[in-house]
């Protein structure tokens, strides 16, 4: 599925099964909310933090899926082409740290 593909099934669901967008505010909040759970799930299964018991069935991929979805509503809902926007992106990062990121020290192999 490309970007594109992506952001025209969203689209297509709310129309279709959600009624209609919520507010850009509302999907923020949602965003906000969704990240903290993604934030939840790495740092108890990555990080130093144990898994309570009701916690260990959460999936980090459904999570990140969560995540996904709203970033396209909110991008949807404020006209932006998440292809154009994340290609733009990437040269912009490539011009920028086209050498920064090889020569830092902490960043080479040990």
């Amino acid at each position: 599925m490309t970007v594109q593909e992506a952001q025209n099934i969203v689209d297509n669901w709310i129309k279709t099964k959600g009624v209609r967008y919520f507010s850009e505010l509302t999907n923020m909040a949602i965003l906000t909310e969704e990240v903290g759970e993604v934030a939840r799930i790495v740092s108890r299964k990555y990080g130093d933090q144990s898994f309570k018991e009701s916690e260990e069935k959460l999936d980090l991929a459904d999570e990140l899926a969560d995540v996904l979805f709203v970033l396209i509503c909110i991008a949807n809902q404020t006209g932006v082409d998440l292809t154009q926007a994340l290609t733009k992106n990437i040269e912009k990062k490539s011009k920028r740290d086209s050498t920064r990121h090889l020569s830092n020290e902490k960043l080479k192999n040990k």
